[in-house]
Formats: structure tokens, C-alpha cells, sequence
């Protein structure tokens, strides 16, 4: 007998994939020839086409369309993404947390803060909230010795990113791996240490692998994804949009775009600037201004510099 299912791209290894179907069921099948003639390459995150011959073979048939695809680490339709930043051990880098959610926004993911360790400074963390909260973006309290925070991001999980899949990033040593064991001890995730001599830690995931909300929570459709070096995205490495879409994913920018004295204002020191006015009046965050220039002048040197 054959049969044909849908379903999503859970994990691979050596060539070998594992799809979680529509229908809760776990194989592990090859994708068909033909794929490597067309140069398709499958992605963890991945809709796509099963298939069964009569002998039992399965194979994967079809990439259904995608909704994004991210190149580091290598998977598809994530639809939200929670971004970790620690109040110390590290102290946090704003430039690079904007960056990734510049990123997140060019490409249609949902941004969400985690704001880990935060019995280590309660002032940091109030800091990073309002940084956050006043750019539009939902802001979680998170530390080891709270139960309250974990419970609401658990619910919050369980929530709002049904039938997607979530993703979880930052710089190393922020308590990635904390933060998944603590929501969700069945993953079992290793922990890496900060070294203290240089306030780093070391990535301790090696493969993207996707959780079945079905299993983490008893019930619903979704995934969590667990992914190796999230923090890695780079502008300079990747060609990820141009520096004219750089405003269009500052979110809290959109306001005061098409209100400026030039047409090609920069948002970064022009006369009559809509977008300079409104962080004057404290309406957008200076670390967030800061970090939109620094992307700015790196955006613009990569076209020049490939022109």
C-alpha cells in the first residue's frame, strides 16, 4: 500500500532525516534523488511531501514553500524568536542583539526578550526592559531564583507560538541551555561555563533539532527549536538585505519614516529628521539609535566595498 503525508523536518544526520508528520508519527527517510540534480537542499524546519511505496520505502517527495530560511544556523520557518540578553557574565552588547533582531524582522520572525540573570543586577535588568519595551518588543524577567518568570514564559510559549516554530538566541553564556533545562528539563541540555578571563562561554549545542510541542507540553502543534550558534548572523558574512531595508526593521522607527526634510534622509544626522527628533524627545532608545548607525556604516561599506 503507498501513502502520501505532510509533515516537518525534526532533525537530520549524514543524509538522513527525521519528520515528525501531520499525523504525530516519527520516520526517518532519504529525500529523492532528484533533489541533488536540483540542487534542493533540506533544511530542519522544513514542510515537506512524504511518501511510502509499496515495499515500505519512504522518502521525501516535495519541499513545501517556505516562509524563511535562515543560512547559520541552517533551517526554515522559524516564526518566533526569543533573544536572549544577560545583565552580566556577559554584560550585554546591544549592537549585537540588534543586529539579530534586525534580522528576525527582514525576515517575518516574532522577536521576544528574555532578559537572563537578572539576580545578578536588577537595575541592569530593568534597563534592558525598558530599552526593549519602549521598541515595541514583549520583554520576560528571567533568572534561576524566580519562579514566576519561568512560569510565564512556559505559558506564554504554550500560548502564542502554537503551530510555529520558536527559536531561542544570544551570545554565548547567556544561559541558553539554563533557561531551555529549567522550562523544559526532559531536554536534557548540556550547560557551558562562562570563562571568567574573558566573559565568554562556549556553545555547547552541536545540531539543530526540533521539539515537538506535543511532547514538551502534552498537547498542541508547534516546535521548539534547539540551535547551535544562533549568535554567529552576520551582516558582513551574509547578504541579508540592503541599507536602504535597515529602517523598515527598527520597528519603532516607522512612525516617523516619510516624515523627514529629505527624501533619502540616513536617520543618523540629517537636518529636519523625523527619527532624530523622536529619539531628542526620548521616544526610541539611544542604545537602539546607536546600534541602528553601527549596522548602517557596516551595511554600507559591504556595497561599496562590492560594487
Amino acid at each position: 500500500m503507498t501513502w502520501e503525508q505532510n509533515g516537518t523536518v525534526i532533525a537530520s544526520e549524514g543524509g538522513l532525516y527525521e519528520i515528525y508528520t501531520d499525523g504525530g508519527e516519527r520516520i526517518q527517510c532519504k529525500p529523492r534523488g532528484r533533489f541533488r540534480h536540483e540542487k534542493k537542499k533540506l533544511l530542519v524546519g522544513d514542510r515537506v511531501l512524504v511518501s511510502a511505496d509499496e515495499a515500505g520505502n519512504k522518502w521525501v517527495d516535495e519541499i513545501l514553500e517556505r516562509k524563511n530560511r535562515l543560512l547559520r544556523p541552517p533551517m526554515a520557518n522559524v516564526t518566533h524568536l526569543f533573544l536572549l540578553i544577560s545583565t552580566a557574565l556577559p554584560d550585554p552588547v546591544y549592537e549585537n542583539a540588534d543586529k539579530l533582531i534586525a534580522i528576525a524582522e527582514e525576515n517575518r520572525i516574532e522577536t521576544r526578550i528574555v532578559v537572563s540573570k537578572c539576580d545578578l543586577s536588577s537595575e541592569k535588568a530593568e534597563e534592558i526592559r525598558a530599552v526593549y519595551e519602549k521598541a515595541g518588543y514583549p520583554v520576560f524577567l528571567f533568572s534561576t531564583a524566580e519562579v514566576g518568570g519561568r512560569e510565564r514564559l512556559f505559558s506564554y510559549i504554550q500560548r502564542d507560538c502554537a503551530g510555529g516554530i520558536a527559536a531561542f538566541a544570544g551570545a554565548s553564556g547567556v544561559g541558553k541551555s539554563t533557561l531551555l533545562n529549567s522550562l523544559f528539563p526532559a531536554l536534557g541540555r548540556e550547560t557551558g561555563s562562562v570563562s571568567e578571563k574573558i566573559g565568554r562561554g562556549k556553545h555547547t549545542t552541536r545540531a539543530v533539532n526540533l521539539f515537538p510541542f506535543a511532547q514538551l507540553f502534552g498537547e498542541g502543534q508547534g516546535f521548539l527549536a534547539d540551535t547551535p550558534g544562533f549568535s554567529l548572523l552576520d551582516f558582513e558574512n551574509f547578504d541579508f538585505f540592503g541599507v536602504e531595508a535597515l529602517p523598515l526593521n527598527f520597528k519603532e522607527f516607522a512612525p516617523y519614516l516619510g516624515h523627514c526634510r529629505y527624501t533619502k534622509c540616513s536617520h543618523r544626522k540629517e537636518e529636519g529628521c523625523a527619527v532624530l527628533k523622536a529619539l531628542e524627545e526620548g521616544k526610541i532608545a539611544p542604545t537602539r539609535h546607536k546600534s541602528y548607525c553601527i549596522l548602517y556604516d557596516q551595511l554600507k561599506n559591504k556595497r561599496e566595498w562590492g560594487q
